[in-house]
């Protein structure tokens, strides 16, 4: 049984930074390729990052390009989202996701989930 526990949402002010974490068990984080989803209040589920089972290749929504980096521990079987230059759109849950099919932005390729952790941005 796999699982995924978030962790490191809160409330911060714009222009700040949060880093979300994300415990795997059950597998090795290095089984999957690992992606981070968000979604705000009356809005769909949106795509945020991808990390590939290496840890070699990343992908970005365009909306956090150069402001978030995915990356992960495969010691502490980890996955991480820092997220620097926060805005008040960031606002949302965010959802940590494995994929095992490979590195993908489409949320029905991911497999689990886990229960998501809240973000505020404040203007």
């Amino acid at each position: 049984q796999v699982q995924l526990v978030e962790s490191g949402g809160g409330l911060v002010q714009a222009g700040g930074s949060l880093r979300l974490s994300c415990v795997v068990s059950g597998r090795t984080v290095s089984s999957y390729a690992m992606g981070w989803f968000r979604q705000a209040p009356g809005k769909e589920r949106e795509f945020v990052a991808v990390i590939s089972r290496s840890g070699v290749s990343t992908t970005y929504a365009d909306s956090v390009k150069a402001r978030f980096t995915i990356s992960k521990d495969t010691a502490k079987n980890t996955v991480y989202l820092q997220m620097n230059s926060l805005k008040p759109e960031d606002t949302a849950v965010y959802y940590c996701a494995a994929s095992g099919l490979g590195i993908t932005i489409i949320s029905r390729s991911y497999a689990y989930w886990g229960q998501g952790t809240q973000v505020t941005v404040s203007s």
